[in-house]
């Protein structure tokens, strides 16, 4: 070839590094080559978090542009950074051979902190910050950006950081990788983590014969069904995703992972093959991991950026978070939090004949304090089909059960036996079962079975309705919040409380959180 090659590199030490092998190598074959470094926008924006920029191919856009502007003839990257699909007109070249794909571990003093329940280890990586936090939760992770040498200046100068986490190769090329660190053998890599790409025009077919006289073919299988599987589940810099593939023997062995952004959860897949039928691998493990979660995974990372409008006084379970319509971008948290009592001894010294209990959190109480064959009850009354369920599961039979505390009083008023009965409740009750059982002479003891106490959050500005299961909550959220949003309330005793504040207040057909979610999909639809 008689014109100079002309190769885009980020002028990072590390990718100098990189391109000046693949300069190397050129030159052995006989040609003249140029580096023409280019700053790209990972190494500019170094105050976020590489998943909050939102922007795929980060490290490579710049070069990218370069390229197809005729500016460089080939483009030398970290293949782990390269989007799964490159831009039209920008093909693979090459792979070169492959160095460690590890993650490694750089500690400040020692490693005794891992057995530690609090730790604060630094990294960029949203799929490093997943990994560690599903092994070590009650670790703290902060933040870590900028090139090899800048990360490992600032885990020394931050006094109050346990370690770091960077790729081996990036490390152990540049020679920086200190006697001490640490391989993570338990951490699923970055796909195609520690392989360097060439890639090149795909009209420019002299330069790109040239270039496939470098790859590697082992190395390039690997990464290949690496970043299929990376494709197939529709993931990027920007999810918790982990694979790696390795040849031994003519079998092809992959192990892969995604998990949600907090570490909390995690699901993996491994899978043999035979080298030449390899080739519908990564699909197989992708669809592995989908059918067993993972598209509610992927769903909950890719809305997670969108705008809250909608918030859920009470913290959601996954199934439930599937049934709201896809207009909907949901935010639930606890505004409640409740606190067991003790209850003393002397309250069941002898057999009580007239129970209510109108809450799950009661029963909880109860059977905390006490086992089954303790709690003798000669009738036991309580509200709702759920706290009903509970109680006969846990406690014994349950005499009479109503949808609300009022309907479940003027019951026992007209049918009950005795003149007293026993309520288990929280410090924050409404008036209106004890008030009326008192107002037709029947006496009423109060046992403080539990405590309710307030937790609300701010909710942001883009919040238009607000999700409510009891009065207590809608009393919660106002500590915070004010009434303009729409209230979706579970019944009509939570719809009271709301209406005091909210001129727009809906109650849901049945007192069911499934069915505050079908509330508020009609209003979204």
């Amino acid at each position: 070839m008689s014109k100079t090659i002309r190769i885009g590199t980020r002028d990072s030490e590390l990718a100098l590094w990189q391109a000046k092998i693949v300069q190397s190598q050129l030159e052995k074959l006989g040609h003249q080559t140029e580096l023409v470094p280019v700053k790209s926008t990972g190494d500019i924006v170094l105050d976020k978090p590489l998943y909050e920029l939102g922007i795929t191919g980060i490290f490579t856009r710049t070069l990218d542009i370069a390229m197809l502007n005729n500016d460089i003839d080939i483009a030398v990257h970290s293949l782990k950074d390269v989007p799964t699909i490159l831009p039209n007109g920008i093909v693979q070249g090459a792979v070169l051979k492959r160095g460690n794909v590890r993650d490694t571990l750089v500690f400040k003093k020692n490693e005794e902190f891992l057995g530690s329940r609090d730790a604060i280890i630094a990294t960029g990586s949203l799929r490093r910050r997943a990994q560690w936090l599903n092994r070590y939760p009650t670790h703290t992770i902060v933040d870590l950006r900028g090139n090899v040498n800048l990360r490992l200046q600032k885990l020394e100068d931050n006094d109050d950081w346990n370690g770091a986490i960077f790729a081996a190769a990036g490390i152990g090329r540049i020679g920086v990788r200190p006697e001490e660190a640490i391989n993570l053998e338990w951490m699923v890599p970055a796909p195609a983590q520690g392989a360097i790409m060439i890639t090149a025009l795909e009209e420019d077919e002299e330069t790109r014969a040239i270039i496939s006289e470098l790859n590697h073919e082992e190395t390039e299988i690997c990464t290949t069904i690496e970043r299929q599987f990376l494709n197939k589940l529709e993931g990027g810099c920007t999810a918790p995703i982990g694979a790696i593939a390795f040849i031994k023997e003519d079998e092809v062995t992959f192990k892969g992972v995604l998990l949600s952004e907090d570490g909390s959860k995690k699901i993996e897949v491994s899978r043999v093959q035979k080298l030449g039928e390899h080739h519908d691998l990564a699909q197989f493990c992708a669809d592995f991991v989908i059918e067993r979660g993972g598209k509610r995974l992927m769903d909950n990372i890719k809305y997670s950026n969108r705008k809250t409008n909608v918030v859920s006084t009470k913290s959601l379970t996954d199934d439930q978070r599937l049934l709201f319509h896809e207009k909907v971008t949901v935010k639930s948290n606890d505004f409640i939090k409740i606190s067991l009592n003790r209850i003393p001894p002397r309250i069941l010294k002898n057999e009580i004949e007239n129970v209510v209990i109108t809450s799950k959190n009661a029963v909880e109480s109860l059977i905390t304090n006490y086992s089954a064959i303790e709690l003798q009850f000669k009738n036991i009354y309580c509200v709702g089909r759920r706290t009903k369920r509970l109680i006969e599961n846990k406690i014994g039979k349950v005499t009479h059960s109503e949808k609300n505390a009022k309907k479940l009083a003027n019951y026992l008023v007209e049918f009950m036996e005795g003149s007293k009965v026993t309520y288990f409740c929280s410090d924050l009750r409404l008036d209106d079962l004890p008030n009326i059982l008192e107002e037709n002479n029947i006496e009423v003891n109060e046992i403080e079975a539990y405590q309710t106490k307030f937790d609300a959050l701010t909710v942001e500005d883009t919040v238009e309705s607000v999700m409510f299961y009891s009065p207590s909550t809608v009393q919660s959220y106002l500590k915070k919040n004010d009434g303009q949003a729409i209230a979706f309330c579970i019944g009509e005793t939570t719809a009271i409380e709301a209406r005091k504040r909210f001129k727009d207040v809906r109650v849901a057909k049945v007192p069911t959180v499934e069915s505050v979610i079908e509330l508020v999909n009609e209003h979204y639809v």
